[in-house]
């Protein structure tokens, strides 16, 4: 019995693991777009991206580096998370909670069409959510723990602008 409950518990896993493989290999490519900022501060204040999402080859796990603009400034900003267990990510957004970002301390992809991030910096905590509407447009939303509530603090639409192939075609 308990042989066959960790063939069963391999085999979850392996399915997972490809299931999450697919997902990070559906971001890599070119992406721009508007976000705002929805909460805080700075509400109401808007922005545009341009970020290379790429997928590491021998880990699972993915980078979206790139830039934000407000006027004429631009923002660089990153994330970068890789698989340390077979259930959990961890990472950093822009340089780390040791710098001015946060970590990514723990996260799992939903489905094949949703990934959800812990984010952590001292006292603050939150998550990163990156969904794919379809293969070609995905919304990452990062909110704040307030209380005991959630709170949306950045929103961000993107559009992929290259022709990256994604879905169940092979890469080689």
């Amino acid at each position: 019995m308990a042989l066959a409950t960790t063939g069963a518990s391999m085999a979850d896993t392996v399915r997972g693991s490809e299931r999450d493989k697919k997902f990070f290999q559906s971001v890599e490519g070119e992406w721009v777009g508007p976000g705002e900022i929805v909460a805080g501060k700075y509400k109401g204040t808007k922005f545009n991206c341009n970020f290379t999402g790429t997928t590491p080859a021998s880990k699972v796990g993915m980078t979206l580096d790139g830039g934000c603009r407000v006027g004429v400034f631009t923002q660089k900003m990153s994330a970068t998370v890789e698989q340390t267990s077979a259930r959990t990510y961890k990472g950093v957004f822009l340089d780390g909670a040791a710098g001015k970002g946060l970590d990514i301390v723990s996260g799992n992809v939903v489905d094949a069409r949703k990934v959800v991030f812990t984010l952590n910096r001292n006292q603050l905590k939150g998550v990163m959510q990156a969904r794919m509407a379809d293969g070609n447009s995905m919304n990452v939303t990062v909110s704040v723990r307030v209380d005991d509530q959630l709170v949306p603090v950045i929103g961000v639409s993107l559009k992929r602008v290259d022709d990256t192939a994604v879905g169940t075609i092979a890469r080689k």
